[in-house]
């Protein structure tokens, strides 16, 4: 393997780019501890994901740089930058992560607003007199 790989992750309009060099499974999420950046449980859980899948946890330090969206955002765009770079390490890795559905970009963005509605479908009230 070379020195580092690297690989990009989007969600919502959350972008990462995520670089994976052997480790002893450290990883920063713009210059912090992954655990300082996303301080719930759960986020923290979606960005240890991939590396569980692959059974490769503690073997890869990861470092991220995060931009544009929330924490959940980040975090499930972290989970998708990783899953990534790990089946350009190694191709064996791919049917734990096809199986646990980590290489799928999630489509889902907010709905734009519509002109004469208050939200993209919540129209303002309705008013008879």
């Amino acid at each position: 393997m070379e020195k580092q790989k690297n690989g990009v992750g989007r969600r919502k309009e959350a972008v990462t780019r995520v670089f994976l060099s052997k480790g002893e499974g450290k990883i920063t999420v713009n210059g912090k501890d992954y655990k300082r950046y996303f301080p719930l449980v759960y986020l923290q859980n979606q960005v240890e994901r991939p590396f569980k899948a692959a059974d490769a946890l503690g073997k890869f330090d990861a470092k991220i740089t995060a931009d544009g969206g929330g924490a959940k955002g980040q975090a499930e765009a972290a989970m998708l930058g990783i899953a990534r770079v790990l089946l350009e390490i190694n191709p064996d890795f791919r049917p734990a992560l096809k199986a646990a559905g980590l290489l799928k970009r999630d489509p889902r963005s907010v709905e734009r607003k519509k002109f004469g509605h208050k939200k993209a479908r919540r129209s303002f009230q309705f008013s008879k007199r």
